[in-house]
């Protein structure tokens, strides 16, 4: 046994999840609570090893915002605009097409789109843009809309959630984001998104992709005004529904964001929380495989740290954030490849680049001692843009 578990207090959970049991809600909350943060990262890091091996993971992408327009006023975001606003914006669908062409020159294999609940643009946009996207690529992987922007499309077009997703699917959509999930209990909802989707109707979105074959990934905004117990809570949901459909392909945390809204704060995540919520999230959801550091959130320093507390991913070399940037994230806008292949090795961990669902791509080898890390062709092209920028 570690010896830092030896004679730590959570040393019989540890003995559970060795054994291969499943912690429960009550187990789940006393790892929150815990302060022996290097015992927990120690189980984590256990649960990491034994479902995903040396591995960490990142994938080459850019996120693309098609508008920030919404008709919801959330409390929490500091992102969605009204027609009124002199900031606001929305592409065209060439614009978006053009955005894709020049992303490709770095050799993304995803785009990751998602925007506000637009009071106007009818259902042939969203499908056009997809389709419009295929024809620049057809390899490139789409990554498109948080359940929330799903229910305002079957609204929109008066089609269940179901037909929405079969047209949507039909014109390119390869994966659903986890994106809106929050928090799951009815009162911190109110609290911070009012108007939004329910849990239930979160869930039940993700539900029915699953049921069409789909995959997704899913999320947890934690650090506002949500209890631990109500993380556990939330987490249970995500577990039960991993169950029930084998439908997520890897599990997002996301630090609250606290500026430019209208939520006071007093204590937003910390790095030891960020790193707890990771470690908690690995021992509980027992039917993930993947875990991912979002470094847009968290900054690339601590994420590189989480790989050590049940993360198995970085996320993506991203290009251009809005939502978190706006809500007051001081992270850069985009890393580098070889950033990212420089933080996983340093972490101890083998870099592979993956696609959408989690997949390797590529698996890097060490470079020879005295050698310059090798990065790929596109990352050169990335890292001299940056340089030029």
């Amino acid at each position: 046994m570690n010896f830092i578990l030896q004679r730590s207090e959570l040393r019989d959970l540890h003995e559970k999840v060795v054994a291969g049991e499943r912690v429960s809600d009550a187990d789940a909350l006393r790892l929150f609570e815990t302060k022996d943060l290097n015992a927990l990262g120690a189980i984590a890091d256990f649960v990491r090893q034994r479902k995903v091996g040396n591995q960490a993971s990142y994938i080459i992408n850019r996120y693309i915002n098609y508008s920030n327009y919404c008709i919801l006023s959330c409390q929490f975001c500091a992102f969605a605009r009204k027609k009124r606003d002199a900031d606001g914006f929305q592409y065209s669908v060439e614009q978006i097409a053009q955005m894709a062409r020049e992303a490709l020159s770095i050799g993304i294999t995803e785009l990751h789109i998602v925007g506000g609940l637009h009071p106007s643009l009818p259902f042939s946009y969203y499908t056009d843009m997809l389709r419009a996207l295929k024809t620049v690529d057809n390899r490139l992987q789409l990554k498109c809309f948080t359940a929330i922007e799903i229910l305002h499309l079957a609204w929109l077009t008066r089609k269940s959630v179901k037909d929405t997703l079969v047209e949507l699917r039909a014109a390119g959509l390869d994966s659903l984001t986890g994106g809106g999930a929050e928090i799951f209990r009815k009162e911190v909802r109110s609290a911070i998104a009012k108007g939004k989707e329910s849990a239930a109707e979160y869930l039940d979105v993700h539900r029915t992709w699953h049921g069409l074959g789909g995959r997704s990934t899913c999320t947890m905004l934690y650090g506002h005004v949500e209890s631990l117990a109500d993380r556990v809570d939330h987490l249970r949901q995500l577990r039960e529904l991993q169950d029930e459909t084998h439908g997520f392909s890897g599990f997002v945390p996301l630090p609250y964001q606290p500026d430019n809204n209208q939520i006071p704060v007093q204590y937003p995540p910390t790095g030891f929380d960020s790193l707890r919520t990771i470690a908690v999230s690995r021992i509980y959801l027992d039917n993930f495989d993947h875990v991912t550091a979002y470094w847009v959130g968290m900054g690339l320093k601590l994420a590189q740290v989480a790989l050590s507390y049940g993360a198995d991913d970085l996320h993506g070399t991203i290009i251009e954030e809005k939502i978190f940037h706006m809500a007051g994230a001081t992270s850069p806008q985009q890393q580098t490849e070889a950033a990212m292949l420089k933080a996983i090795r340093e972490a101890g961990r083998t870099p592979a680049q993956r696609n959408t669902f989690y997949e390797p791509v590529k698996v890097w080898n060490e470079p020879e001692p005295g050698k310059p890390q090798e990065t790929s062709g596109a990352s050169k092209v990335l890292e001299q843009n940056l340089a030029t920028a």
